[in-house]
C-alpha cells in the first residue's frame, strides 16, 4: 500500500520550492553549457587532441557540462530558499511570541513604551 502524503497541487510550499529548484537548474545549465561552449572553442583552436574528438563526444562534454552546472545551481538555490524560509518563519514565531509578552505586561497593569502605545498604570492620574 503505497502511502500518500501530500499532494503537491495543493502544497503551496512544495511547489513554490519546485520553481526555485527549476529556475536554479535553467539557469545553471544555461550558464555551465555557457562555459563549456567557450571552453570548447578555446580547445578546438589549441588543440589538435580535441579537433579529433567526434562529433557526439563533443556534445557529450557539452551537456555533461549543463547537467553538472544545472544540478550545482538548483542545490544551491535549494538550500538558500530553505534558509530563507526557516528565517521567515523565525522572525514569525518571535514576533508572535513578542506580542504575546507585551499583552500579558500591559495586563498586569505596567506602563509599556510611550511612543508605542498610550498606556499607563491603572489607576494613575498622569
Amino acid at each position: 500500500m503505497v502511502r500518500k502524503h501530500g499532494s503537491l497541487e495543493r502544497d503551496e510550499d512544495a511547489n513554490q520550492a519546485a520553481w526555485e529548484a527549476a529556475k536554479g537548474a535553467a539557469w545553471g545549465g544555461t550558464k555551465w553549457g555557457a562555459a563549456f561552449g567557450i571552453f570548447g572553442g578555446v580547445a578546438y583552436a589549441l588543440s589538435p587532441l580535441y579537433r579529433g574528438l567526434t562529433v557526439q563526444f563533443k556534445t557529450y562534454i557539452q551537456m555533461s557540462g549543463m547537467i553538472v552546472g544545472g544540478y550545482l545551481e538548483a542545490e544551491r538555490r535549494m538550500w538558500a530558499y530553505q534558509h530563507r524560509v526557516r528565517h521567515q518563519q523565525r522572525i514569525m514565531r518571535d514576533t508572535e511570541i513578542w506580542r504575546r509578552y507585551e499583552e500579558e505586561y500591559e495586563e498586569r497593569g505596567t506602563p509599556g513604551v510611550g511612543a508605542e502605545s498610550n498606556v499607563h498604570r491603572k489607576g494613575s492620574d498622569e
